[in-house]
């Protein structure tokens, strides 16, 4: 018996220039400028990029930078889930609307986030007269900035894990509650390990996003250097007296630490996928 060949020609081009024409583009818009920002910092020796990125100063920016971003992912990773949750499995009236409202922080300027945010949470606003009478000061401090990053990184949660809720088969619920599962056991067993790598993309995603923040920070943070100044800002200080070189260093020390994060977080989602989606 003889089968003949198929002719069906793939829709998209053959793999050499698919991959051709991918890294063309990352290396004009990725690469490239990466590259010149590393370059840049070499204009200075070692013993002045050591000064610049290790100083005091830049310390206290790196620990308020990434420590407020790890801990605005973590919240976000939180009541992210939750918002899916309601979203995906609940029917009530405004649902629309509140699904409408979650990729706001996409669409709204950062700098009109921050002037909002400022204005709600300062001795004297709306919601932060009341803490500060309780002795609790939300802006100038990395409280408002750890509240600025949750508000601009929620949505990549949410619409990371939204998708994956909806495609869970809740026949897999209903076996598991006939098979004497309660509701705890349901969700640890059978949602959570299938939510996994969706929660760590989307962490991963919205701590990229709380990095490199910056305009509704510097509102909120008021800016003062060793307690609310974040690395971006530090850089644009830089930038405005005229040190690229030593600019260009902060960034390839937030390029770097940047780097690694990320490829840490996706290192434990390749290795969720695989244990997860191999046991299945």
């Amino acid at each position: 018996m003889f089968f003949k060949k198929s002719s069906h020609k793939p829709v998209l081009p053959g793999f050499g220039l698919s991959m051709g024409f991918t890294t063309f583009y990352l290396s004009l818009l990725v690469f490239l400028p990466l590259s010149a920002l590393v370059l840049k910092s070499f204009e200075l020796d070692w013993a002045g990029f050591v000064k610049v990125v290790a100083s005091e100063r830049a310390i206290a920016s790196y620990q308020l930078t990434f420590g407020s971003s790890f801990i605005a992912a973590l919240i976000n990773l939180v009541f992210g889930l939750l918002v899916a949750w309601v979203l995906v499995r609940y029917t009530f009236p405004g649902k629309k609307i509140i699904d409408a409202l979650v990729d706001l922080p996409f669409a709204l300027p950062t700098a009109v986030a921050g002037i909002a945010l400022t204005a709600i949470y300062a001795p004297n606003g709306w919601i932060g007269q009341y803490f500060y009478q309780w002795g609790i000061k939300i802006a100038y401090t990395p409280i408002g900035v750890t509240l600025a990053l949750v508000f601009i990184g929620l949505p990549f949660v949410v619409r990371t894990v939204q998708p994956v809720l909806e495609d869970l088969e809740q026949e897999l619920e209903e076996a598991a509650a006939s098979l004497g599962a309660n509701r705890l056991q349901i969700f640890c067993r059978v949602i959570f390990p299938a939510l996994i790598p969706s929660l760590l993309t989307g962490f991963a995603l919205a701590f990229a996003r709380a990095i490199g923040e910056y305009g509704s920070v510097v509102f909120i943070s008021g800016n003062m250097p060793f307690r609310t100044e974040i690395t971006p800002l530090l850089i644009m200080s830089r930038l405005e007296e005229f040190d690229y070189a030593g600019a260009a260093a902060l960034g390839t020390v937030m390029l770097l630490i940047s780097f690694i994060l990320l490829l840490l977080i996706n290192a434990l989602q390749h290795w969720s996928q695989q244990r997860h989606g191999g046991g299945r």
